[in-house]
């Protein structure tokens, strides 16, 4: 964070200083008093079960609605002074601010492209949203990592309703901006496809008109937005400005394709599992040659891209042969049905058996029991070997799947985790994948932690 007193922080958001105006806020903001950062500032929200404020003590410096026994700047609500601060972060950082939202793909894309700016800006350069943090805290908690010397400023932004972008970007105004796709995430909060397409256009929408949108030219409704920008477009897809040719799949499931823009060609050969990476590689690389890189150095940085979130299409192979896929961070059918296809890509590349552990996926709203047996219509069209389905919500998966895989009912993970512990082997890749709430990687993670009783039988 750019460097402020707590009288300068108070007069940017419209506060009053309880304790020293003179206390120096260096270090980045924060709401977890469990982490708390060296001269950073506490962020202290009272939320349905816990109130911040009572977990300031020793804090450097606090933002709260009320007075703490640190020195603590009081505002009428701490999380919109939170955003009024980070805007001000923005307006005074260089760094170039590269912003993205989409119903699927955000955080790999995200990853991909703060990898690639980090490697061809210097390590300690780029700034990027961690974790889930794409909402009005997570926002500008990003920014308010930026420093005078942050050259690239990377923030994933996620929406719950018509307005919730439109107002995150007020917190953080992009240069670059790019919608990857609209899909049937949070279809049951927004009532329709078309109202998500409403909602994530407002990221191209805040463009200045020498910014870049950037656009899925194989996604009609995110196309459809290029009139809702002043800035130019640039798109990405099959028939994008920059596009994509001659995949293939690995073992592992992992893609090498040839990248094209503007007469220009060059090879990727990516470390991630999956072809659904593809998209969201190349959405980075557009994002990154909208930024001013050149794509032969954007093409080699994909190359070298590691994972950097955890639970995404992880792939690890127990010493006895065991492949577990753990995609178990979030889902919804399109996520879903992508990492089926990796799923079956790994087996068929290696000949064995395919087990999809699947639990339930959230939000779906009215479309809750067709978005499942999508799926299980997907596993079986795709002869997937075993759908393992866990809890009731889950069920339509396996009313769908008919009678192509082995269907597998489970009441919850207890009984699904036994089931794979006692019928799968060396011979067999297993996917765990549900929506966060499901917390499956419980299940991905005990089936690599049998490895210690492998090795010792």
């Amino acid at each position: 964070m750019i460097p402020m007193r707590l009288d300068e922080v108070a007069a940017v958001v419209g506060g009053e200083v309880h304790g020293d105006p003179a206390v120096v806020v260096a270090g980045p903001a924060y709401v977890d008093s469990r982490s708390p950062v060296a001269d950073g500032l506490f962020v202290a929200i009272v939320g349905e079960r816990v109130d911040g404020h009572a977990y300031a003590a020793g804090a450097h410096a606090v933002l709260g609605s009320r007075p703490t026994d640190a020195p603590t700047v009081v505002v009428a609500d701490p999380v919109v002074a939170l955003g009024r601060l980070a805007r001000h972060v923005a307006d005074h950082t260089p760094a170039t601010l590269l912003a993205l939202t989409g119903s699927q793909g955000k955080t790999g894309t995200k990853d991909y492209l703060a990898s690639v700016l980090g490697r061809l800006a210097g390590t300690g350069r780029v700034v990027a949203t961690e974790g889930n943090g794409n909402n009005e805290i997570g926002v500008p908690l990003t920014v308010l990592r930026a420093g005078a010397d942050t050259d690239f400023l990377v923030v994933e932004m996620g929406a719950r309703g018509i307005g919730h972008i439109g107002y995150l970007c007020e917190i953080a105004p992009p240069r670059v901006a790019a919608v990857l796709n609209v899909g049937t995430a949070h279809v049951g909060e927004f009532g329709g496809r078309e109202q998500i397409a409403q909602a994530k256009g407002e990221i191209v929408e805040a463009l200045p008109a020498d910014g870049t949108a950037v656009l899925n030219a194989d996604d009609p409704l995110v196309a459809a937005m290029a009139p809702r920008s002043a800035a130019p477009v640039m798109t990405f897809g099959s028939t994008g400005d920059l596009r994509w040719e001659g995949v293939e799949l690995d073992d592992l499931g992992r893609p090498s394709f040839t990248l094209l823009h503007a007469g220009e060609a060059h090879p990727v050969r990516l470390l991630q599992t999956g072809a659904h990476q593809v998209p969201n590689a190349a959405a980075a690389a557009a994002m990154a040659v909208a930024a001013g890189l050149p794509l032969a150095d954007v093409a080699g940085a994909l190359s070298e891209a590691a994972a950097a979130s955890r639970w995404r299409m992880e792939v690890h192979e127990r010493p006895d042969g065991l492949v577990v896929v753990n995609d178990a961070y979030n889902a919804n059918p399109d996520s879903v049905r992508a990492a089926l296809e990796a799923l079956v890509a790994i087996g068929r590349a290696r000949g064995r058996r395919t087990v999809a552990v699947l639990g339930q996926m959230m939000e779906l709203g009215s479309e809750h029991e067709a978005g499942h047996r999508s799926v299980g219509a997907a596993a079986a069209r795709l002869g997937v070997d075993v759908v393992v389905v866990v809890g009731e919500e889950a069920g339509p998966i396996a009313d769908a799947a008919g009678d192509g895989p082995v269907v597998v009912r489970t009441e919850g993970r207890d009984e699904a985790l036994t089931w794979v512990r006692q019928n799968a082997g060396p011979e067999d890749v297993v996917l765990v994948k549900a929506s966060r709430g499901a917390a499956l990687e419980w299940v991905a993670e005990r089936l690599l932690g049998d490895a210690e009783d492998i090795d010792r039988a």
